[in-house]
């Protein structure tokens, strides 16, 4: 089995601002609403990569979250900008990624997380030890 441990990490950046809808009756975000944030992120950084959900379908390969490391630092609030770290730290066997949430103005970190995510076989689900080729190539050349 190949482990990439030399690969380079790579980071995104991105911004959300907390929409109303996300708090919860103590006016601060629900806890399973950081779970959207991160899922968002990890959109944007794929997309950042070159390859996408879409790309993975059109591969027939899924990538399931198969664990979620959570630590909730601080509530975030209605309005507050938040600043998302997303740093890919392996693609083989599987994808690890972190996580991390600050508050825009202050740089104060109020999340962080981390997930990994099984590489499968989107029609039997028999996982994969190997990333698709396109992922891989993708993952040489971002900058």
């Amino acid at each position: 089995m190949f482990y990439n441990v030399f690969m380079k990490k790579i980071s995104t950046e991105m911004y959300i601002e907390v929409p109303f809808y996300d708090l919860d009756p103590m006016k601060v975000v629900w806890h399973g609403n950081y779970l959207k944030y991160l899922e968002v992120s990890r959109c944007d950084m794929l997309s950042k990569i070159g390859y996408t959900y879409t790309d993975m379908m059109n591969e027939g390969v899924a990538y399931p979250v198969a664990t979620m490391d959570l630590k909730y630092i601080k509530s975030a609030r209605f309005l507050q900008k938040l600043k998302i770290i997303t740093t890919l730290v392996e693609y083989e066997p599987a994808l690890i990624i972190k996580y991390e949430i600050y508050d825009d103005k202050s740089n104060e970190l109020i999340f962080k997380a981390k997930s990994m995510q099984i590489c499968v076989d989107a029609k039997t689900g028999e996982s994969l030890y190997k990333a698709p080729d396109k992922f891989v190539k993708k993952l040489e050349k971002y900058e």
